[in-house]
C-alpha cells in the first residue's frame, strides 16, 4: 500500500495533544516533536519558509508522519523526551548521556553501612543522589566521617554474630574512628540515631545535627569533661563552616528545584540547582548542541523533563526564568525579586561560567569551531544574510583640521588581518569635512578592488553615525555596491548601530561577542588613522624646520623622524645622540641651528 500524500496525512491529524513523528523515503526516524494541537503544529512546517537552513532541509526530507495523541500537553513533553532518547531521530537536540552517577547508600542492615556507589539495588536501602561527581560526594562523606564515627568494614553483625564474639574490633576502633559495635562496645540504639542524624544531613537539614551537638558539649562541660567537650565544639564547627558554605538563603525555601538557560547560535547551556532547607545540595549544567535554531523555550523545557528523570527529582515547585507550562505536575516560579530571584541569578551565573569556560577550552583546542561560532553568531546578531568572513572599517582622523587622513583595517575570521590594513591621504576635500572624506576614501578603497579583481568584504564598518554613513552609501551606489556588501555605521556614544534607510538604530548587548568585534574593529581603526595622522603631523613640521637647515634634506629628515618619532624630541636631542642617527657632521649641523633658534 502506497503511502498518502503529505496534504493528506495533515489534514487526517487530529487537534488534540500528542507527539508527532517525521520519516524519510527509506523509512529513518527524522524527528520527533510535541504540539498542543497536532495538525496545526505539523501544518506550520510545511505553509512556510523557515528561517532556519536545516529547518527547510528537514521539510524536504518528509515522507510520511506518524502521530501519538495524549490526554495533555504535559504527557506530551514526557513521551516526547522518552522517544527522544530511544530513536534518536537525526533532527533532534540529543539527551544521550552514558554517565552513571554516584550515590550515597545507607545500607538495610544492622548498624548500617554508609558509602558511595554507583549501582542501586533494590534491597530495601535507602539511596541519596545522584550527585553529579564524586568529588560532591567525597566532600560529603569527609564531613560524615568528621561527625559520626561509623563502621567501614563489611562483616555481618547480627546480635548472634556479636554475641558469639565472632569479630574483634580492629585499627579504625584504637584510633577513634568506629566505636566497636562488632564487640558490642556501642549498642545498636546509639548507632541508628547517628544514622538518622546522617540522613537528614543528606537531605540538606543541619539543624537536628546542630542542636544535639550543642546540647552533648553543654552537658559534657557541665560535668566538667571540658577535652570531651572541646572535641563536639570542634564537630560544631566542622558542620557549621560546612553548612555556611552550601546555605545560600533563606532556610524555609525548601525541596525546589532551579533551572535556568544561557544559549548562543549552535549550543544551550541549561543549569539545574537542587534546593533544600535553603541550602544546594547538588548543582549540574547541561549541554545541548542545537539543531533547528530551537528557541530557549523548547530547549528549557525538554531539559527540565531530562534532568528530573536523570538526578530523580521529586519536588513539586521548580523556579524558572519564563514561565512554561507543565500543567498539573509542577507549580511554575518566575521570580521578581527576593530569595528565590537571588537563587535564579546564581543559576544563570553558574550556566554563564559553564559556557564560558567551554568556549575557551574550544578556543584552545579547536580554533576553526570557535572561529565558525563566532562567525554565525555575528550573522544572526547583524542580521546579514551570509557570516562575515571579511569586514573592513574606516575611520577619519583631521585633528585642528589639518592634514585629513583615512584608515581602513581588515578583520577575517574575526581577527585583524594587518598586511591588508591601509592609510588614505584625502586628496579632493579640502578643509576639515568628515561626510566628503568618507565618500572619497570608501569610493577609492573599492573602485581599486573592483579593477584589481580583488575579493570583495561581506561588510563594511564606518565609525560614526547616520552622515557617515550616507555618504559611504554614495560611493557604493556609484560603484553599482549598493546590496552587494552589507554596510552599517557604529554611533561613538552610545554604541548604536545603522542600517542603511532604518530610522531606528540597533543596540547590541554590551558584553555580546559581536559588540566586542565591533569595537575591537573600530578602536584598531583610530589607532591606526591616528598613528598615520601623527606621522604626517611630525613630518610636516619636521621638514618645515629642516628645509631651513642647509646641507639637510629629505632623506636625513625621514631619518630623524623614524628615529626620535617627533620634532619636538629632535630640538631636545644632545649632538651625540643625533650623531648617532644620522652621523657627526650633519649632526653638528643640526644640533647648532636648533640650539641657535631655541
Amino acid at each position: 500500500m502506497s503511502t498518502p500524500s503529505l496534504e493528506l496525512q495533515i489534514q487526517s491529524l487530529p487537534n488534540n495533544p500528542g507527539v508527532y513523528q517525521y520519516y524519510d523515503k527509506e523509512g529513518k526516524i527524522l524527528y520527533v516533536g510535541k504540539a498542543k494541537n497536532l495538525k496545526k503544529r505539523v501544518a506550520s512546517y510545511f505553509n512556510k519558509l523557515h528561517d532556519n537552513a536545516k529547518t527547510n532541509v528537514l521539510v524536504k526530507k518528509i515522507v510520511a508522519i506518524k502521530h501519538i495523541v495524549v490526554s495533555s500537553e504535559a504527557d506530551a513533553l514526557l513521551l516526547e523526551n522518552n522517544l527522544i532518547k530511544k530513536l534518536q531521530p537525526r533532527y533532534n537536540v540529543m539527551l544521550k548521556d552514558d554517565k552513571t552517577y554516584p550515590w550515597i547508600c545507607i545500607k538495610k542492615e544492622p548498624f548500617s553501612r554508609i558509602f558511595p556507589t554507583r549501582r542501586m539495588i533494590k534491597d530495601g536501602s535507602e539511596y541519596f543522589g545522584p550527585y553529579t561527581n564524586f568529588k560532591t560526594v567525597n566532600t560529603i562523606l569527609d564531613l560524615i566521617a568528621a561527625l559520626y564515627p561509623l563502621r567501614t568494614c563489611n562483616y555481618d553483625l547480627s546480635n548472634a554474630n556479636i554475641k558469639s564474639g565472632k569479630y574483634k574490633v580492629c585499627l579504625e576502633y584504637h584510633i577513634g574512628n568506629c566505636k566497636g559495635p562488632c564487640e558490642a562496645h556501642e549498642t545498636l540504639e546509639n548507632y541508628q540515631k547517628q544514622v538518622d542524624a546522617i540522613r537528614e544531613i543528606l537531605k540538606g537539614n543541619f539543624k537536628d545535627s546542630l542542636r544535639d551537638f550543642k546540647k552533648m558539649m553543654l552537658e559534657l562541660a557541665t560535668d566538667m569533661h571540658f577535652e570531651a567537650a572541646h572535641k563536639i565544639k570542634e564537630k560544631i564547627e566542622v558542620l557549621e563552616n560546612y553548612q555556611s558554605r552550601s546555605t545560600i538563603l533563606n532556610p524555609k525555601i525548601s525541596n525546589i528545584d532551579v533551572f535556568s538557560i544561557i544559549s548562543d547560535e549552535s549550543m544551550a547551556y541549561v543549569n539545574f540547582l537542587q534546593i533544600s532547607h535553603g541550602a544546594i545540595i547538588r548543582s549540574y549544567t547541561l549541554e545541548l548542541k542545537k539543531k533547528l535554531d530551537e528557541t530557549d523555550e523548547e530547549l528549557l523545557e525538554l531539559a527540565i523533563v531530562e534532568l528530573r528523570e536523570r538526578f530523580q527529582l521529586t519536588s513539586k515547585e521548580i523556579i524558572l526564568p519564563f514561565h512554561l507550562d507543565f500543567g498539573n505536575l509542577l507549580k511554575v516560579t518566575v521570580p521578581l525579586l527576593g530569595d528565590k530571584k537571588q537563587i535564579l541569578e546564581l543559576s544563570q551565573r553558574n550556566a554563564k561560567y559553564h559556557r564560558l569556560e567551554q568556549l575557551k577550552q574550544i578556543q584552545i583546542v579547536d580554533p576553526e569551531r570557535h572561529t565558525n561560532r563566532i562567525m554565525a553568531q555575528m550573522q544572526k546578531d547583524l542580521r546579514l544574510s551570509v557570516e562575515p568572513r571579511h569586514i573592513e572599517c574606516f575611520d577619519n582622523s583631521n585633528i585642528q583640521g589639518t592634514h585629513p587622513v583615512s584608515a581602513c583595517v581588515v578583520f577575517k575570521d574575526g581577527k585583524p588581518s594587518k598586511k591588508d590594513y591601509r592609510h588614505f591621504n584625502i586628496k579632493t576635500v579640502k578643509g576639515p569635512n568628515d561626510f566628503a572624506s568618507m565618500e572619497e576614501v570608501v569610493y577609492r578603497r573599492y573602485k581599486r578592488m573592483l579593477d584589481e579583481n580583488q575579493p570583495l568584504p561581506q561588510l563594511i564598518i564606518i565609525d560614526g553615525g547616520k552622515g557617515q554613513l550616507s555618504s559611504a552609501l554614495k560611493s557604493l551606489d556609484d560603484l553599482e555596491l549598493r546590496g552587494k556588501i552589507a554596510i552599517i555605521g557604529i554611533a561613538k556614544r552610545l554604541e548604536e548601530l545603522f542600517y542603511p534607510g532604518d530610522s531606528v538604530p540597533l543596540y547590541l548587548d554590551k558584553k555580546s561577542e559581536t559588540l566586542k568585534i565591533i569595537q575591537q574593529l573600530r578602536n584598531e581603526a583610530h589607532r591606526f588613522g591616528i598613528s598615520h595622522h601623527r606621522d604626517k603631523r611630525s613630518k610636516s613640521a619636521l621638514n618645515s624646520t629642516i628645509e631651513l637647515i642647509p646641507g639637510i634634506g629629505e632623506k636625513t629628515m625621514l631619518t630623524l623622524l623614524k628615529h626620535f618619532k617627533s620634532v619636538r624630541r629632535v630640538k631636545l636631542a644632545t649632538e651625540k645622540e643625533i650623531s648617532e642617527a644620522v652621523g657627526a657632521s650633519k649632526a653638528k649641523k643640526i644640533y647648532e641651528f636648533y640650539t641657535q633658534n631655541k
